[in-house]
């Protein structure tokens, strides 16, 4: 698809006429190449030719960008030319006094054309992760004066799951430690193209994907059980003694892979022991393929 589009583009490129002001201005090029010395006819040879086919490009560049709204369209659907989309370090919180230990990284997402989201979600990064601090600060206050045998500590980071021309998922984490640890993760998905933010309930046509994703679940938990019994879920058929994993929630964490995969996730002791850290569960595409909106994100 992509060398079809680019052949297509080609042809048009080929077939835009040089303006005369160019065709002038190579000309001229060309007649001081041949004035200068014998010694430098060899150089002419590689840089002049070559600078002479850098003004041909800029100028059918220019000429096809103004006169032709279809090459316009054409370019912009060239993959080297998509708008670049970064995941920068815009701060850190830290603090290191021995039994107490705070680094909080808060990420920036640079490059969406959409300012109005751009800006949202990294005032939501920036003023979750400074409460995050404050609230550390004052509860190590609290346990210096209680127990000032204790220890705390947070460490608060991000990671991108998925950078694609399309998908940009970035999953963001938080570790909180007294005595034991806890890990609460959240995710971003981001449409690249659409420069909007993706939720679960906008991938399907109405909410029994809810309860169809559940049932999926359940049937991979006791399978990974019955392949290793260390892999130990709080579901019906492997701890019958708690309620345990009923269904997942409408906005249930969640990411989509580089392979338009949907990855349901759960924080550590969510649905199972501590042991097993934060899970997660690729959802198999042919179950949901009847109840998605479209094939645009999920494959």
């Amino acid at each position: 698809m992509e060398r079809n589009s680019l052949d297509r583009l080609r042809k048009e490129y080929m077939q835009i006429p040089i303006p005369k002001e160019l065709d002038a201005r190579i000309k001229i090029a060309l007649w001081k190449g041949k004035k200068g010395k014998v010694r430098r006819k060899r150089m002419w040879t590689g840089t002049g030719i070559a600078a002479a086919f850098l003004i041909i490009c800029v100028g059918v560049l220019t000429a096809g960008i103004n006169g032709s709204p279809a090459f316009v369209a054409k370019l912009s659907r060239v993959p080297a030319l998509h708008r670049v989309v970064e995941v920068l370090n815009f701060r850190n919180y830290t603090l290191d006094e021995g039994k107490y230990h705070a680094d909080i990284k808060v990420p920036s997402i640079k490059g969406l054309k959409n300012k109005d989201l751009e800006h949202t979600l990294n005032e939501k990064y920036l003023k979750e992760n400074k409460k995050l601090y404050e609230d550390f600060m004052a509860d190590m206050q609290e346990m210096k004066k209680s127990s000032p045998d204790g220890h705390m500590g947070v460490d608060s980071g991000y990671t991108v799951l998925t950078d694609t021309d399309r998908i940009l998922s970035v999953a963001r984490y938080i570790v909180n430690t007294i005595g034991s640890s806890s890990t609460v993760m959240k995710y971003d998905t981001i449409d690249k193209e659409k420069e909007i933010l993706i939720n679960l309930p906008s991938l399907f046509k109405d909410d029994s994907y809810v309860d169809i994703i559940s049932d999926n679940i359940k049937k991979q938990m006791t399978e990974q059980n019955k392949e290793d019994p260390n892999k130990i879920y709080w579901v019906e058929g492997i701890d019958n003694d708690l309620e345990g994993f009923q269904s997942i929630t409408t906005d249930q964490n969640f990411y989509i892979t580089a392979k338009g995969k949907l990855v349901i996730s759960f924080d550590k002791y969510e649905v199972a022991p501590g042991c097993m850290g934060t899970v997660e569960f690729e959802i198999p595409t042919d179950i949901l393929s009847g109840i998605l909106v479209s094939d645009e994100y999920i494959k």
